[in-house]
C-alpha cells in the first residue's frame, strides 16, 4: 500500500501562486524541529516548505512551537439519540478544536445505529453546518444487503464483538469470518472493539473498577484478537482502544494498525472507586498500565486516540452497576500527552507520529505531516504556558473529567486548511467542518 501522498493535479498551481498566509517559527518537520517558513494557499493547502517565503500574510509564532493538528479516530458524540446537555456533533468538535484535533471519526453506535444509506444520510445533515472540526463518519454493518451502498458514502466501518453503549447485540461470533471477508472486499478501513463476551466472568455485579476488570478481563481481549487474526489480508484492519501491552505486541508484531487511549495510558483500576473511571474495556492494573506507558514511550504504539464517551454527572453518580460506561476526552488527549513530553516523559516524535500523522494515514486522509501537498492543519503550542486540568474550564457540557488536577499544555493556536479557529486558547472558528472520506489507499503503519 501507499505510504506518500500522491500529488494532486492542481498541486503545481498551488505551488505557483503567491501563499494566502505564511506560518513562521519553528515546527516540527521532517522529524525534528527546524526554524522554517510554511506557505499556506488560498484553498488551505500547504504550498511550500522553507525559507524566507512572501505571502499576503505573515504570523510569527515566536517561541512557541508549529505542530499538525491531530486526528481522533475514536469519538462518540452521541447524535443522533443522546442527550444534548450532554453532547452533540457541534460541541464534541468544538472541544475537538480547542484540544489541537482537526479531523474526528465519529462513532456509530447512535440511536439509531448507523446501518444503512438513510441514516448515514440523516448524520450527513446533522453535521454540515455544525462541526467544527472536519468529521469521518463510520457505519457499523448491520444488514449484509446494505454494506456495499454504505461503503460507496460511510468513511470507514466499526465492528463490535462485544455488548457495549448502544450495542446490546454483537455479531454471531460463527459469523465473524464471513463479515471481514466480506468487509475486506469493500475497501474502508475497518476498525473493531476487541473483547469476547465469551470471556467474561462473574456472575455478581461489579461495584467497582477492580472488579470491572475482573469481569472483563484481558483473557476477553486475547480471545477477540484470537479471533481476528489471521484475517483476510486485504482488510484494513485496526483494533480500537487496546489495554495491554501482551495484545500490543501481539498486534505490533502481526502488522496491524492500533490504538491506545490516555486512560489507559495514564490511570489504573485502582485510580478511582467509583464509576467516573468505568470505561469498555476497563482500566487495567497497574502493571499493565505502566507497561503499556513504556511501549508508547518507545513508539511501540502506532495510534492514539481519546474514545470520547460522555455522560452526564447524574449517570456516572449511579450505583456502580447501573452507571454507564466512557468518559469524556477528546479536548484533553492532546494536552495531557503534550504536558509529558514538557517533562521529558515520552518523545515529541512519538506523539506526534501517534496522534497525527499515522491515524490520518490510516483515515486515508492527506494531513498529520507539514509537508508540502498536505492539508493546512496546524496547531501552535506554547510549552512554557502549563495548567492544572479543571472541570469548569473545560467545554464539555457533562461538566467532568477523570483528569482533574492533572498537568495539561493546551495549544495556544489551532488552524483547520489554514484559517486560525482557535486563537489564545479560545475557540473563535465557525462550524465550517467538512465530512471527509478516505482520499487515497489506507495505509496502516505500525511503528517498527
Amino acid at each position: 500500500m501507499p505510504s506518500k501522498i500522491r500529488r494532486r493535479p492542481d498541486s503545481e498551481r498551488r505551488r505557483r501562486e503567491a501563499p494566502a498566509l505564511v506560518l513562521a517559527g519553528r515546527a516540527f518537520v521532517s522529524g525534528k524541529l527546524q526554524s522554517i517558513e510554511i506557505a499556506i494557499s488560498e484553498d488551505g493547502w500547504i504550498q511550500t516548505v522553507g525559507k524566507v517565503v512572501k505571502g499576503r500574510r505573515r504570523h510569527d509564532v515566536g517561541d512557541a512551537v508549529i505542530l499538525p493538528a491531530a486526528t481522533d479516530l475514536h469519538v462518540h458524540f452521541r447524535e443522533p439519540g443522546g442527550d444534548p446537555r450532554v453532547e452533540t456533533l457541534a460541541t464534541g468538535t468544538v472541544q475537538a478544536a480547542l484540544g489541537g484535533v482537526a479531523l474526528v471519526g465519529e462513532m456509530p453506535n447512535t440511536t439509531p445505529p448507523i446501518t444503512n444509506l438513510e441514516t448515514l444520510r440523516d448524520k450527513e445533515a446533522r453535521v454540515r453546518g455544525h462541526a467544527a472540526t472536519d468529521v469521518l463518519l463510520y457505519a457499523t454493518p448491520g444488514d449484509p444487503r446494505a454494506l456495499p451502498a454504505l461503503a460507496t458514502q460511510a468513511g470507514a466501518f466499526k465492528v463490535y464483538l462485544s455488548p457495549t453503549t448502544g450495542v446490546p447485540e454483537p455479531p454471531d461470533p460463527r459469523n465473524l469470518p464471513e463479515l471481514l471477508a466480506r468487509l475486506a472486499t469493500l475497501g474502508l478501513p475497518v476498525s473493531v472493539h476487541a473483547e469476547d463476551a465469551r470471556h467474561f466472568l462473574g456472575s455478581a455485579a461489579p461495584t467497582d473498577p477492580v472488579s470491572w476488570n475482573a469481569h472483563r478481563p484481558p483473557t476477553s481481549e486475547r480471545a477477540a484478537l484470537d479471533r481476528l487474526l489471521p484475517g483476510p489480508t486485504s482488510l484494513r484492519l485496526h483494533v480500537a482502544h487496546v489495554t495491554t501491552p501482551a495484545a500490543a505486541e501481539r498486534l505490533r508484531t502481526a502488522g496491524v494498525s492500533f490504538e491506545v487511549t490516555p486512560q489507559h495510558l495514564l490511570l489504573n483500576d485502582q485510580t478511582g472507586r467509583d464509576a467516573f473511571t468505568k470505561v469498555n474495556p476497563p482500566l487495567r492494573s497497574e502493571a499493565d498500565r505502566r507497561d503499556l506507558w513504556v511501549a508508547f514511550t518507545r513508539g511501540e504504539v502506532p495510534v492514539l486516540a481519546s474514545d470520547h464517551a460522555p455522560h452526564s454527572l447524574e449517570e456516572k453518580e449511579r450505583p456502580f452497576p447501573l452507571a454507564p460506561s466512557g468518559m469524556p476526552g477528546v479536548e484533553t488527549m492532546l494536552p495531557l500527552l503534550l504536558a509529558k513530553v514538557r517533562a521529558n516523559e515520552v518523545p515529541l516524535s512519538v506523539l506526534v507520529a501517534a496522534a497525527c500523522d499515522r491515524p490520518a494515514r490510516w483515515m486515508g486522509q492527506p494531513h498529520g505531516r507539514i509537508a508540502p501537498g498536505h492539508r493546512a492543519h496546524f496547531m501552535v503550542v506554547d510549552f512554557r504556558k502549563r495548567t492544572a486540568l479543571d472541570a469548569d474550564h473545560l467545554h464539555a457540557p457533562s461538566g467532568w473529567t477523570a483528569f482533574g488536577g492533572w498537568e495539561a499544555i493546551f495549544p495556544r493556536e489551532v488552524y483547520l486548511r489554514g484559517e486560525r479557529v482557535v486563537a489564545d486558547g479560545e475557540y473563535e472558528g465557525k462550524p465550517t467542518g467538512q465530512i471527509v472520506r478516505p482520499e487515497f489507499a489506507p495505509v496502516a503503519e505500525p511503528p517498527p
